[in-house]
């Protein structure tokens, strides 16, 4: 299993309901998907500026189709320009 956190700093003067409208479109799609465990939204507790996806994912196979797919293709980019900065890390469980 792999688990991807992808965290977000929204731009300065974007209303976080117009980002999380987006978001929660892509929430929905990706939690159809083949290989997707888990796909869910967070907001910071302190700074409800940083939006963070923290994803299960059943292996990296699963994560390739789902950065091919028509939803992230069409979401992702208009999430980027309400953005300014972006964090991804993938992680394996250790055990």
């Amino acid at each position: 299993m792999i688990r991807v956190v992808a965290k977000g700093k929204l731009k300065q003067g974007v209303k976080l309901e117009e980002y999380l409208t987006l978001a929660r479109e892509l929430v929905t799609e990706t939690n159809k998907e083949e290989g997707c465990i888990s796909y869910a939204l967070h907001e910071d507790i302190n700074d409800p500026t940083i939006v963070t996806m923290i994803e299960k994912w059943v292996d990296e196979e699963a994560i390739e189709q789902h950065n091919c797919s028509e939803h992230v293709r069409k979401i992702v980019p208009e999430l980027r320009k309400l953005r300014e900065s972006t964090e991804i890390n993938l992680y394996r469980e250790i055990k």
